[in-house]
């Protein structure tokens, strides 16, 4: 059963990353924009197995063309589609917080759930749910872990400590630190609105002098970074390293950052963005590599 990653114009150099990586051709989707603002996708034809690669940041412009070209690639003859999102959004709203708000989690799952076959995604934010397949219908969804990529880029030079920066941080701190036999650390979070954070690391954690890596999985607007940057610099820390799984940060949320005292800010390619260092093709190739050999 032939395969092939298809993939919308900027995601391009992602895409090829993962084609390469799989051995399998990377076939670009057109997209025209009707006069009206509607969306219309043209798929390249053949191979059975479509792996439908889209970063799905700015989701909002994003999942009606994904739609359409999944509808697509099965009218050209695919007998199965996957859907390669390394970025899921809308998962933070996973129960409704206030009357009159949706559960978007529950509507985003039941739509791509019902347009694809599988769903392969990273480190998504999930708070309060173990499993996303019955969220997604019954679609069997893979949320891979960027524990090994980011542990293996951080490395043991310096005897790193591994810092997250609330609570939701800790499983996958705890992940990078064990694979690097490292010391880790997290701090309690206050939300007091969208960019109004308190942030506080245990009282007599062994900061000083240390080089700090702090992991976050998401990186948006930064408050909550760097305030926890600024936490571990009064702590003392020699040097502090920023990594986000997802970079979902305009311009400025990096160079943000290192004016609140970072010494470099870095993300997985998950979303394309300047900070993008850490390339995940390897990862998701390999949970990806058995839907070639069909």
């Amino acid at each position: 059963m032939t395969a092939a990653v298809h993939a919308f114009c900027e995601d391009r150099a992602a895409a090829g990353r993962l084609a390469a990586a799989l051995r399998v051709p990377l076939r670009m989707i057109e997209l025209h924009t009707l006069p009206d603002g509607e969306s219309l996708p043209r798929v390249v034809t053949g191979g059975a197995v479509a792996l439908l690669y889209r970063a799905l940041d700015r989701p909002d412009e994003k999942v009606i063309p994904l739609l359409l070209a999944a509808d697509a690639l099965r009218r050209a003859g695919a007998r199965r589609v996957v859907l390669v999102a390394p970025y899921l959004p809308y998962l933070r709203q996973d129960a409704v917080f206030a009357p009159g708000q949706p559960l978007s989690r529950d509507v985003l799952g039941r739509v791509l759930g019902a347009a694809f076959d599988r769903v392969v995604t990273v480190e998504p934010h999930l708070h309060r749910t173990a499993d996303l397949t019955p969220v997604f219908g019954g679609t069997p969804v893979t949320a891979l872990s960027a524990a090994e990529l980011v542990a293996a880029h951080v490395g043991v030079r310096g005897d790193p400590l591994i810092a997250g920066p609330d609570a939701e941080s800790a499983p996958w701190i705890g992940r990078i630190a064990e694979r690097l036999g490292a010391s880790s650390l997290v701090a309690a979070k206050r939300r007091d609105g969208d960019r109004a954070v308190g942030i506080e690391f245990p009282k007599g954690a062994a900061v000083a002098g240390r080089r700090v890596v702090l992991v976050d999985d998401i990186l948006s607007t930064g408050a909550t970074l760097a305030c926890a940057i600024g936490e571990l610099r009064a702590a003392g820390a020699r040097t502090i390293e920023v990594v986000a799984i997802h970079d979902l940060s305009r311009r400025g949320g990096p160079a943000g950052l290192r004016r609140a005292g970072a010494d470099s800010v870095i993300s997985t390619d998950s979303c394309g963005h300047r900070s993008n260092v850490i390339r995940l093709a390897p990862l998701l190739a390999t949970a990806l590599s058995p839907e070639t050999d069909q």
